[in-house]
């Protein structure tokens, strides 16, 4: 009994060895990830998406948390082509700290500008968590119709560049003021424009796969869309429907793990 033992010993001691290259190898060759992520409407990057980052990091991905023009101190401070420039930058800035694939997540409206920004973009994937904020959709069109207007009579008047108080709205909130120029609240108000959720959906690129986040809990407008919103996405194999127990807020902590496994198929796999 004991010499047996002690051949398992043996042979545990001396497989070891060899083990350990192989799994520090397969380490190396695991491709870095970056990831850029976006708050929602009237958000900032220390909210509902702050622990999402952090634990992303702790896992060693390089990470861009962005405040972004919808946020609650910008007031939709520059076009949507400027946006997709500053998305633009960071990518630039983790790709240049070591990122070989990357990524673009946003919750909520942030989500949905993330479903925008895979349109014409070239990304390793998207991760729209509860993604809201469709300006063609009739809540919209009723709560801020006025508003689109009156940017739409300012525009006519020759004063698309002066400041105004418009509107904006959300469901957890209703419909609250906000100032900037209607030149700048069309651009991102316009129903048919960039944020146009089915459209956005309708015109991403097919080659980048789409993890789509819908949490049990959401509000319910965005529950009933989630369907249309999921098949609305052009087909691709790695395109996932990922539905967490959890509300609109909570959706972006509740898919730490689903976004790490997506993340590391698609790096593998692309």
């Amino acid at each position: 009994m004991k010499n047996t033992l002690r051949r398992c010993v043996a042979l545990l001691l001396a497989i070891v060895p060899t083990l350990l290259p192989v799994a520090a190898s397969a380490q190396a060759q695991a491709p870095k990830i970056g990831i850029v992520i976006m708050h929602g409407k009237g958000g900032s990057p220390t909210k509902y998406v702050a622990e999402l980052a952090q634990a992303l990091e702790r896992k060693g991905y390089l990470v861009a948390n962005l405040e972004m023009p919808w946020s609650g101190k910008r007031e939709y401070d520059v076009s949507v082509a400027a946006a997709d420039r500053e998305v633009e930058s960071a990518l630039a800035a983790l790709r240049s700290k070591g990122a070989q694939k990357l990524f673009v997540a946003g919750h909520s409206q942030g989500g949905l500008y993330a479903l925008h920004f895979g349109d014409a973009h070239a990304v390793d994937g998207i991760i729209a968590i509860a993604p809201g904020g469709n300006v063609a959709s009739p809540i919209f069109r009723d709560n801020l119709g006025d508003a689109v207007a009156e940017a739409r009579k300012l525009m006519a008047a020759g004063k698309g560049e002066e400041k105004a108080r418009l509107a904006d709205f959300e469901s957890s909130k209703g419909t609250y003021p906000i100032v900037t120029t209607p030149k700048l609240y069309l651009d991102w108000f316009d129903p048919g424009g960039a944020m146009n959720e089915v459209k956005a959906a309708k015109t991403m690129n097919p080659a980048t796969p789409v993890l789509y986040v819908a949490p049990t809990r959401d509000y319910p407008g965005l529950r009933k869309i989630k369907q249309l919103m999921f098949g609305s996405l052009p087909a691709n194999p790695l395109t996932k429907l990922y539905e967490p127990n959890a509300s609109h807020v909570e959706a972006p902590s509740a898919s730490v793990d689903e976004i790490v496994a997506w993340t590391s198929a698609v790096a593998g796999a692309k």
